[in-house]
């Protein structure tokens, strides 16, 4: 395949052509999944192509072909110098790149147990004993189990000398139970709702999270959900549990921050940013406490956001975004680095597949742990402690924004006097972040996986990581659905 990569690339560096890279992707995916105790999906996928990016005179063009053959290829190519001379018409400016140096090499996300050399009914078979553990309740009216995993394997190669194969292996598993009960559903998830938890790792995942001995829990919180109190509301002291921290991340701090928002250039499908280029290293973002990154390197753990190089050449790399609570950095690409006078991408630009263009993406965005044990968290006079996503909305600009959760418990020194159902809490982005006034420690954070962020037109859906601990936030708005 790097062959094929290479020929490509001198085919398409010819006449005139100021940069180009060109990425060849391998890819299978294995889905399964069940529902009340049968069989609901399996299906596996497999995918190959090329994307092909070229700058001519200022302006980009790409084109992408599943057709590796020279002649194929070479039609891509072709294709892609048409749209980019094309677009030279429409340029405000000429495209600059920040420089990046010339890297070869070979990287692959650790795996301890390959997901695929596992037998499908070997899967089946755990996915249905949690799917009957969940059953075990008499009030249970639904109860569902899944399972994906992806190993994609790319090849990249760029006309300034960069060649780079990386091959990444991601797992997920989750499972649901609801009880339905005079008109009113309650859920409850684990690991996380949406699909549950995912990681870049193997079949060790599934092993780890232990759904089999979560399940009656899940079980018989859904069915109590029915006879507790709802949720009062109010401003009170709010604690989240890690996952549901993991989300506040991503659609108030992950998206304000990605640059291609900033400038407008994706205003079209999502909205923009509040995050204006005046307020960098200007804003008051979080209280002192509140210290978040983007991290990509494999140090900071197997996140869908973890990589060896971005997919434009860029090696990974650990950011600042917010340091002691005030606003320091956005996700850049080559292109943009330069319009927040940074000398070098900071290796965010991904694409969801060989087919698309890649886009300025989160990569792991977290929230350092902090120093609080759990004990010291909870032990306060009142507090409504809430779990696992279940709604969430935010404005266009990332600003407003409002949640609900799956479960709440109301906190009184540390107790659970009194489980809540259907919590919501909302806020203001940045006021919410500067009500912060405790992190959970090391020993609770969790590196989450959200698989399904969703950017561009056409629509790229991909991996995002969320390091969070449970932390706890002063005065915030809380309701009920």
């Amino acid at each position: 395949m790097q062959q094929i990569v290479l020929r490509a690339l001198e085919l398409a560096t010819q006449r005139g052509v100021q940069y180009a890279d060109v990425r060849l992707v391998e890819s299978r995916s294995q889905d399964l999944s069940t529902r009340n105790g049968r069989v609901s999906q399996v299906a596996d996928t497999e995918s190959a192509g090329m994307g092909i990016r070229l700058l001519i005179d200022g302006g980009w063009g790409f084109s992408a072909t599943d057709d590796l053959t020279p002649a194929g290829i070479e039609k891509a190519i072709h294709k892609a110098r048409a749209i980019a001379k094309a677009s030279t018409l429409a340029l405000g400016s000429a495209v600059r790149l920040a420089p990046e140096p010339v890297h070869q090499a070979s990287w692959e996300s650790p795996c301890r147990v390959d997901p695929l050399s596992i037998s499908v009914s070997q899967k089946l078979a755990h996915l249905l004993a949690v799917d009957e553990a969940l059953r075990t309740h008499t009030a249970v009216t639904l109860t569902e189990t899944s399972f994906h995993t992806t190993r994609t394997r790319q090849w990249f190669a760029n006309s300034e000398g960069s060649v780079i194969s990386q091959t990444r292996t991601m797992t997920g598993a989750g499972c649901a139970c609801h009880v339905f009960q005079d008109g009113d559903l309650q859920k409850r998830s684990y690991p996380n709702s949406f699909g549950g938890q995912y990681q870049l790792k193997g079949w060790e995942l599934v092993e780890e999270l232990d759904m089999l001995a979560h399940a009656p829990r899940l079980a018989e919180e859904a069915a109590a959900l029915h006879a507790a109190d709802v949720c009062p509301t109010g401003e009170f002291t709010l604690i989240l549990d890690s996952s549901q921290l993991g989300l506040q991340i991503h659609e108030s701090i992950g998206h304000p921050i990605e640059l291609d928002r900033v400038l407008g250039s994706e205003a079209n499908y999502a909205g923009m940013s509040f995050l204006t280029l005046d307020q960098l290293r200007n804003l008051r973002y979080g209280s002192p406490l509140v210290h978040v990154v983007s991290d990509a390197t494999e140090a900071h753990g197997p996140g869908l956001g973890t990589f060896a190089f971005d997919d434009e050449g860029v090696a990974a790399q650990r950011t600042d975004i917010i340091r002691e609570g005030l606003f320091t950095g956005y996700l850049t690409s080559r292109e943009t680095a330069g319009a927040v006078g940074e000398g070098r991408s900071n290796g965010c630009l991904r694409a969801a597949n060989w087919d698309r263009l890649p886009l300025i993406r989160m990569t792991n965005t977290s929230l350092e742990p902090g120093t609080s044990s759990l004990e010291e968290l909870f032990d306060v006079p009142h507090a409504i402690y809430m779990e696992t996503n279940k709604s969430w909305s935010i404005d266009d600009k990332r600003y407003n924004f409002q949640f609900g959760c799956e479960v709440a418990w109301e906190i009184r020194y540390g107790k659970r006097v009194r489980m809540l159902k259907n919590p919501v809490y909302s806020g203001i982005s940045t006021q919410f972040w500067n009500a912060c006034e405790a992190i959970g420690n090391r020993d609770s954070w969790t590196l989450w996986g959200v698989p399904n962020c969703g950017k561009g037109q056409p629509e790229q859906v991909m991996g995002t990581g969320h390091g969070a601990s449970p932390s706890r936030f002063g005065r915030i708005a809380v309701g009920s659905l």
